[in-house]
């Protein structure tokens, strides 16, 4: 008996997805539980499993292709439940075995690299195949070093490279040399982002590079949303800066302490995150939403911290953040920002925002104007913190200072609002004590 695997519910908002890694291939057993395929989302990746024992017999859909849901994807032969193969004796193992039939795959089956029998599924995105294939290599030989064990266009080009392998073009034209990709790097200081290591591709007729990659579900999420918050909200940005010296002098007098005490480090988002909170307090527009022809005002604050990972930024949120002591904040991110890179972060957790804080300062963002994350009506840009003279009662003096941006949609923000809540942001960093009451 057939059991059809469809795509299951992904949150409300979620109709489609696309089918990133097959983890099973057709002719494996499978038992209850056992993870199928992992589907790339508008917001987080999903992990289909089996509901039954048997066989994965036919997969519908491959790699790349766009499902919807309740959309079927592959076929299960219904069995037994599959109990773990029993180990061969050498005598059995040295036998010889007729090769079982290959069943029928389609063309863009057929395209795929093989998985090794037996052992787990090799992850990669369907571009690293895709450039595997071009060399004529196996996957499942080479390396990973990209997060959950994924294996990345670096690892197949290393791989190539030590191999001495050459380029197949699929027009039969002589194999082009691949230059030999660089050792891997030293792992970066804490804090520190790595450059982007030089991808080397194989050349065209032509010598000149091109690579094809196709955009990922959340890739094309974040492209839509950027452009209909820019096509559909009035947006206006505006600007202050932030003298930093005492936050900074709070941070290095009680940051060990602090440490030991919650098992975190005391960053400047929760100081951020409870400055935001005292103002919006004080404004409550900019925590409102638009709904027709209706404002809806919140009195609830649930901030949305931005967070960059390979696959594009996402904006896990913090709940009740006027609720959270600094050290419940700064776990919270801690926990969120982990989860967003290991990609496990819910549908929950990335949803129902109220205001968002960026923070380009850790990439060495000097100034920018950040994007509204819509239905929300404000964003706040953070800086990276840089000593510039300053005037302080006359004298010229070298203070650590902070550029900080706040967008807003002018449809139901004036100006006044949302420079008074910038200057009221500014009041709080500067005066920290201020925010064991306002924030």
């Amino acid at each position: 008996m057939a059991i059809e695997v469809r795509v299951p519910q992904m949150g409300e908002s979620i109709v489609e997805a696309v089918i990133g890694a097959w983890r099973k291939r057709e002719g494996d057993p499978v038992n209850p539980g056992d993870v199928l395929v992992e589907l790339e989302t508008e917001k987080v990746n999903v992990e289909v499993t089996a509901d039954r024992a048997g066989v994965l017999q036919h997969i519908l859909k491959r790699e790349g292709e766009t499902v919807t849901v309740g959309e079927v994807i592959a076929l299960i032969e219904e069995t037994a439940q599959v109990t773990a193969p029993v180990q061969e004796t050498p005598a059995e193992a040295g036998r010889a075995r007729e090769p079982a039939p290959l069943p029928e795959v389609t063309t863009a089956a057929a395209s795929q690299p093989a998985q090794p029998a037996g052992g787990p599924a090799v992850r990669a995105t369907p571009a690293v195949r895709r450039l595997a294939e071009e060399y004529g290599i196996d996957l499942a030989e080479v390396p990973a070093s990209g997060e959950g064990g994924r294996v990345t266009r670096e690892d197949v080009l290393r791989y190539v490279a030590q191999r001495g392998a050459a380029a197949r073009p699929a027009d039969g034209a002589a194999p082009q040399p691949v230059a030999a990709a660089p050792p891997p790097a030293a792992p970066p200081a804490p804090g520190v982002t790595p450059p982007e290591a030089p991808v080397v591709l194989p050349f065209s007729a032509a010598g000149r590079r091109e690579e094809r990659i196709r955009m990922s579900q959340r890739r094309k999420t974040i492209a839509r949303r950027l452009v209909e918050a820019q096509h559909t909200a009035a947006m206006l940005t505006t600007f202050n800066e932030i003298d930093m010296s005492a936050v900074v002098a709070l941070r290095n007098r009680w940051r060990q302490q602090f440490r030991e005490r919650y098992g975190v480090s005391l960053g400047f988002m929760s100081f951020f995150t409870k400055a935001v909170v005292g103002a919006l307090k004080a404004f409550p527009l900019l925590n409102a939403e638009i709904q027709g022809d209706e404002i809806v005002v919140k009195y609830y604050y649930d901030i949305g911290i931005a967070v960059a990972t390979d696959e594009g930024l996402v904006v896990p949120v913090v709940r009740d953040a006027d609720r959270k002591s600094f050290a419940e904040i700064e776990r919270e991110i801690e926990e969120l920002a982990r989860k967003a890179r290991e990609r496990r972060l819910t549908l929950e957790e990335l949803s129902g925002g109220t205001f968002t804080i960026t923070n380009g300062g850790v990439f060495g963002s000097l100034l920018s104007t950040p994007i509204l994350n819509p239905p929300q009506v404000g964003i706040l840009g953070m800086h990276k913190i840089e000593e510039r003279p300053v005037v302080v009662n006359g004298e010229i003096v070298i203070r650590p200072m902070m550029y900080v941006a706040l967008t807003y949609d002018h449809r139901i923000v004036d100006g006044r609002e949302a420079v008074l809540f910038l200057v009221r942001v500014k009041e709080l960093i500067e005066d920290p004590e201020r925010l064991l009451l306002e924030g």
